[in-house]
């Protein structure tokens, strides 16, 4: 089932006296909905790039803030658990692609105070526990690297000269790389898994975080196979951006926000009120 009608504009989303919500629905997707949620990221980045470059450039200078305190307190065994761990914050960066696609989609106007006072108004504190949730899994991300390399290397603290070496060039060292690989892995496609849809639907409906992150999971479960595709696709995202030293993130965030939208769209139906008798 293709859930990719349109609902009603931002005033008919709101809960009126007379009506009641019911919990949201999801739809069963297939391969093609996650093809065509991707076309139409591109076309909602074409249509409105510079909003897109816009939260792709906070993302980036965010990720080379924290690089270069890294090399400042010359941490290299945390350089990359936290490239790849700073991906966990994404969705929530890229809250304002998902606002402006939304806008595109009812047509209604861009302008940059309606785009980012619409992601503080319509997503409200339940936004940002989801934001909280996201950042104390980029915490626990990091402090899981940390308990790793403690276990495998002790309170050995090397430079970038003899840490990489050490790493890729031993059998220690590539034991440590599979294990922090691994549990990585897991925390990934736990946070994917809460967040897959729970921060677009913040913005569209007047729902709590919890059911939220509830009706991200059921998305995942209900459609395994799309939604690994969609998961597989952002992990070639990542590894693209970190070909790029993150500079690929000024585009390559805004299309995958885009795409999220669009791929919510298709996996949660339309919002339906009942009226109270």
């Amino acid at each position: 089932m293709n859930g990719s009608a349109v609902n009603d504009s931002n005033e008919g989303s709101k809960p009126g006296a007379d009506t009641t919500r019911q919990p949201p629905v999801v739809n069963i997707i297939t391969f093609s909905d996650v093809a065509d949620s991707v076309a139409a990221a591109a076309r909602d980045f074409r249509a409105a790039p510079l909003y897109g470059l816009f939260f792709g450039g906070i993302y980036t200078v965010g990720g080379w803030l924290i690089a270069y305190f890294l090399i400042a307190f010359d941490l290299p065994f945390l350089a990359y658990p936290t490239a790849t761990g700073f991906a966990l914050i994404a969705p929530f960066v890229a809250a304002g692609t998902y606002e402006v696609s939304r806008r595109l989609e009812a047509d209604e106007p861009l302008s940059w105070r309606g785009v980012l006072g619409s992601v503080w108004h319509r997503g409200g504190k339940d936004l940002g526990w989801m934001a909280l949730v996201t950042v104390f899994a980029f915490y626990i991300w990091i402090d899981l690297a940390g308990i790793i390399y403690l276990i495998f290397f002790g309170l050995n603290w090397p430079d970038w000269a003899t840490f990489l070496p050490t790493v890729f060039g031993t059998p220690h060292g590539l034991a440590f790389l599979i294990v922090g690989n691994l549990a990585g892995a897991v925390i990934a496609v736990i946070v994917f898994s809460i967040t897959a849809v729970s921060f677009p639907i913040l913005l569209d409906r007047d729902i709590d975080f919890v059911t939220a992150m509830i009706t991200s999971v059921k998305a995942v479960t209900r459609n395994p196979k799309p939604m690994i595709a969609w998961c597989f696709i952002i992990a070639i995202v990542l590894a693209g951006s970190l070909a790029t030293l993150l500079s690929g993130m000024i585009v390559l965030l805004p299309l995958i926000g885009h795409a999220t939208w669009h791929l919510y769209r298709r996996v949660v139906a339309p919002e339906a009120v009942t009226p109270i008798p």
